[in-house]
């Protein structure tokens, strides 16, 4: 990783720095949120209620690919649906300050959403059956496509490319993989899903619930940094959780209230367990390719390891035995 792919000259003064390049006055306090694809901070003003400045890992995206994330955003948020869009400076979205690109955004507080909780899940399905209703209006132009080519099978190379999985479990990661691989191809070739503007990493943590909003709060959507192209199912599935029961009612409750607002094809249901899959396979390289970078060793040390290569096969095993399962139903 060179200097120009990192964060290597972001430090708290520069923070500061960028955020008052954009003629805002900080108080001098910030705080580094949970965030290490991008670097996102709270920042203090004087005068104002906080901000939140977030700083975009430079090489990932291109300007085209953050602004169609940002005008995405706009959008959700003109239909009141509760997106956080990126504040708009000097009729821009996206800033640069030195080798920097960073937007800023209003504070929005708020806790991770109660998966047991029937209204919120309701209001959940509600605002991802809207987005999607949105976003299958219009496709992305500048940003990828969810598939087995990009989450899978550039995942499967890189680490084998660069020698991450250790020698003696080689063989064992080879096989598996691509037989792993071939299976998720066939069912997405089988299912054959259409593909919709999504919010694209649909998952607890980037939900946060306002409780003193309405009569169950608001459910705030944030961190569109991984919107995409794919199957709608992408945003829903990692909203599931428990055994096949509890899923099944989960499901149940979230699809009820989304097909409210959007039509859900059910032969989607049949690309949770490859979609989990691939998201496994994605991490592990996803930290693979960030391992350069000293804030990922610090936040993961367990990664990299001959036990971590170990159970990250043997879940890959587990989901052999899981895409045979048959798929959740609905309806």
């Amino acid at each position: 990783m060179t200097k120009q792919e990192s964060f290597f000259d972001l430090g708290p003064e520069q923070v500061i720095q960028a955020v008052e390049s954009l003629g805002f006055h900080c108080d001098g306090h910030q705080l580094a949120l949970n965030s290490y694809e991008n670097r996102v901070y709270l920042v203090g003003m004087e005068q104002q209620p906080s901000l939140i400045a977030k700083f975009y890992r430079p090489a990932r995206w291109s300007d085209e690919a953050i602004l169609e994330e940002h005008q995405f955003i706009q959008e959700l948020a003109a239909l009141e649906i509760p997106a956080v869009p990126p504040l708009t400076v000097n009729g821009k979205t996206l800033h640069r300050y030195r080798d920097h690109r960073l937007s800023l955004f209003p504070l929005k507080a708020g806790r991770a959403p109660d998966l047991e909780n029937k209204e919120q899940m309701q209001q959940l399905g509600r605002y991802i059956g809207r987005i999607h209703a949105l976003g299958a209006t219009a496709d992305f132009q500048h940003r990828p496509t969810l598939n087995v080519a990009s989450f899978g099978d550039d995942a499967y190379e890189y680490l084998m490319e660069y020698g991450f999985i250790p020698a003696d479990l080689q063989s064992a990661y080879e096989t598996l993989a691509e037989d792993l691989l071939n299976t998720i191809e066939d069912r997405f070739e089988e299912v054959d899903a259409m593909q919709i503007r999504l919010h694209g990493d649909g998952h607890p943590g980037n939900i946060l619930w306002d409780s003193e909003a309405g009569k169950h709060g608001t459910p705030y959507i944030v961190d569109f940094d991984d919107a995409r192209m794919g199957p709608a199912v992408q945003d829903l599935w990692m909203f599931l959780s428990g055994d096949r029961n509890q899923m099944s009612a989960s499901l149940d409750t979230l699809l009820t209230a989304y097909s409210q607002f959007h039509e859900f094809d059910c032969h989607e249901l049949a690309l949770i367990e490859p979609l989990r899959t691939l998201r496994m396979m994605h991490y592990a390289a996803w930290l693979a390719k960030r391992w350069s970078d000293p804030a990922f060793k610090a936040a993961f040390p367990w990664f990299n390891s001959q036990h971590y290569w170990e159970q990250h096969i043997l879940s890959l095993k587990e989901q052999v035995s899981a895409l045979q399962e048959h798929p959740l139903q609905w309806g």
